[in-house]
């Protein structure tokens, strides 16, 4: 965990990744997550999506935050025909009220085997 304090109320914080992106910033209550992409690969769409969400919620709650606080939210499908099937989980794991501002958009992503990339922005506690 690297910190940059430039004063009490601007701090901004990196967990995780490596040296080329940081899989959660934080700047003060703002979490901002790096795209989440599933590891099995071979269980489709449904599958894939089940995973990064639960990946996100994982990362949310180290982070002193949980899916009612996600504040915006970038979706990646590598193919727009899995747009219903990826909408039938999410609509499981939003919670009820607290849908985020989303896009959803098409795109080649990273490797070939994953088709669903999602990135988010969700407020947290202060001292979480």
């Amino acid at each position: 965990m690297t910190s940059n304090t430039n004063n009490t109320t601007n701090t901004i914080t990196r967990t995780g990744g490596n040296h080329r992106m940081s899989q959660v910033v934080r700047h003060d209550n703002t979490l901002y997550l790096a795209g989440q992409v599933a590891d099995k690969v071979d269980v489709g769409i449904g599958g894939q999506t089940e995973e990064v969400l639960a990946k996100i919620d994982r990362l949310l709650a180290a982070h002193g935050s949980h899916k009612e606080r996600i504040l915006s939210c970038q979706i990646y499908l590598a193919d727009m025909r899995h747009f219903a099937e990826m909408n039938a989980v999410w609509d499981q794991w939003v919670a009820p009220g607290h849908a985020p501002a989303r896009a959803t958009l098409e795109a080649r992503l990273a490797s070939p085997a994953k088709l669903i990339e999602i990135c988010l922005v969700a407020s947290a506690e202060l001292n979480g």
